[in-house]
């Protein structure tokens, strides 16, 4: 394997990487079921700006390698670790999407946030990514039970829906589009794409979200189906001012609104910056706005879009 795009972890495992452009660098990391491949309006534009932008597809996902074993959050943030460290990364802006955002912040948590200036949560299926006790928000754990046994009967099928739901309006989106992202969803391995599923529905990464240190912006779509609005907003708001149950949104598939109120504070001092014009696919909905506001917390300026701090509600 070429020594430029696959960092050996060991165990006999490679990661691909892709490392494009000069300047402060930005690792992405991917959601469920995608590699990298994911944020290619991102690897276009940003290193023309002078960033550094280095996507990682974690293991069983895109092409890096696909082992049998678990895939856990603690597994990924090892991972994580690696490529940090074997590409002699210091001070690197963290972004996750989605799973990968769930990852990023488990990171922060596990590994104290070496190497780690700055991180960016996007459309992030954390702290949990279904409903459960003290935490009525997200998916209902059958919805996820239910997309577990579509990928072991119709994987392809689950891509080809999962991709459709990621829009705000998927009318507006281009059948190749949506082909290519069902593309990029089946290289992962079923067995990764089965077991993230269930590392997705049966985490809790509540205590994680007092670990953070350092600055840090979350972008969430307001119609996001797949990682409900409110999700972000527990991540941004203190214990006393948690949304109430009743307040929780609309997912698509299931609604959830458990009456429960969440126990555990967002991030100390977290901005969320609400993407009005989107669903789940921020990245791409409203990619020139992605690409602006993250530059623009990167370089410390006003954000050019809409914030929410802390309590602030929609």
């Amino acid at each position: 394997m070429n020594q430029s795009e696959y960092i050996d972890i060991g165990d006999n495992v490679f990661l691909h990487i892709r490392d494009w452009g000069k300047g402060h660098t930005i690792v992405f990391i991917p959601g469920w079921p995608f590699g990298h491949e994911m944020f290619e309006y991102q690897f276009t534009q940003l290193p023309q700006r002078g960033y550094r932008c280095i996507g990682i597809s974690m293991r069983g996902f895109g092409k890096s390698s696909q082992p049998w074993g678990e895939y856990t959050y603690d597994i990924f943030a090892d991972d994580l670790l690696s490529v940090l460290q074997a590409l002699d990364l210091n001070n690197v802006t963290l972004a996750g999407f989605s799973m990968g955002g769930a990852i990023a912040l488990h990171y922060m948590a596990r590994h104290k946030g070496d190497r780690v200036d700055n991180l960016v949560l996007c459309s992030a299926a954390a702290p949990c990514f279904t409903s459960r006790a003290g935490f009525p928000f997200g998916l209902e754990p059958g919805v996820v039970d239910s997309l577990i046994k579509s990928c072991q009967s119709d994987r392809a099928k689950l891509n080809a829906d999962f991709g459709t739901s990621l829009f705000r309006d998927s009318t507006a989106v281009t059948p190749p589009l949506l082909s290519w992202l069902q593309t990029l969803g089946m290289e992962a391995s079923p067995h990764a794409t089965a077991a993230a599923l269930v590392t997705l529905r049966d985490s809790d990464l509540r205590n994680d979200l007092q670990s953070v240190q350092v600055p840090t912006v979350l972008f969430h779509g307001l119609h996001d189906r797949i990682c409900p609005f409110e999700l972000a907003k527990t991540m941004t708001a203190p214990t006393e001012a948690m949304p109430a149950g009743g307040e929780a949104m609309a997912v698509g598939i299931e609604a959830i609104s458990a009456g429960e109120e969440p126990t555990a504070g967002g991030i100390s001092g977290a901005t969320l910056i609400c993407f009005e014009n989107s669903g789940h696919a921020l990245f791409y909905e409203e990619k020139d706005k992605f690409n602006d506001e993250l530059t623009n917390f990167i370089e410390h300026k006003s954000s050019l879009g809409l914030k929410y701090f802390g309590t602030s509600t929609r």
